[in-house]
């Protein structure tokens, strides 16, 4: 989506300040940025529950999914190369997501203190 608007808007300068604006406004290269900004969100999130060595490669498979955008949508020429890159990320994903989970989730019933309302009635009833 960002090439694709880039490519509409033209060339891009820092020096001018209206060819910037405008490219961030193409509706392809904002919504560009909109999904960028959603990826990284996930990503962060899915940080929070996983580890780093199986969040990375997972999403390693966005290389997957942008290159069969490009060639399938976009009519853009990837090359062979770049697929023989693509089977290794996916190979590795595989490997990856085939080992074992090391972070381990407390329960939830760990969590909640057994019985809150006897524990508040008894420093109620508990001589002062």
């Amino acid at each position: 989506m960002l090439s694709h608007g880039i490519k509409q808007t033209g060339n891009v300068s820092l020096h001018h300040l209206s060819s910037l604006i405008a490219a961030v406004l193409n509706p392809w290269v904002a919504t560009g940025i909109l999904l960028l900004l959603a990826f990284f969100a996930a990503y962060m999130n899915s940080l929070s529950w996983a580890d780093l060595t199986y969040v990375l490669p997972a999403t390693s498979l966005g290389y997957v999914l942008l290159a069969l955008i490009a060639r399938f949508v976009l009519h853009e020429q990837v090359s062979p190369l770049r697929w023989l890159g693509i089977a290794l990320i996916s190979a590795g994903v595989g490997f990856v997501a085939g080992g074992p989970a090391l972070t381990h989730h407390p329960h939830p019933e760990e969590d909640i203190p057994a019985e809150p309302e006897a524990e508040l009635s008894r420093t109620a009833a508990a001589p002062k």
